[in-house]
């Protein structure tokens, strides 16, 4: 078993390393169109709008079942 302090320490590198990834994706999310695939969804009126992301939630979905598997698998 690691020491409490190491293993902290991998801990919150892996947790770094998430958030850089997902800050990257949400600067370039625009260039890949997420958000407004086929399947997500608009209503507008007077004064309101809402959003439905249904599309782009199957797709990361799919995304993140796929790397988390292939991360998991290694282990």
């Amino acid at each position: 078993m690691q020491p409490y302090s190491e293993q902290l320490g991998r801990t919150l590198v892996v947790l770094g390393v998430v958030i850089a990834a997902v800050g990257l994706i949400l600067t370039f999310a625009r260039g890949l169109r997420f958000g407004t695939m086929p399947g997500d969804l608009t209503w507008s009126g007077k004064g309101w709008q809402v959003w439905l992301p249904l599309g782009s939630s199957l797709v990361l979905s799919a995304v993140l079942t796929l790397v988390l598997n292939l991360l998991l698998k290694r282990r």
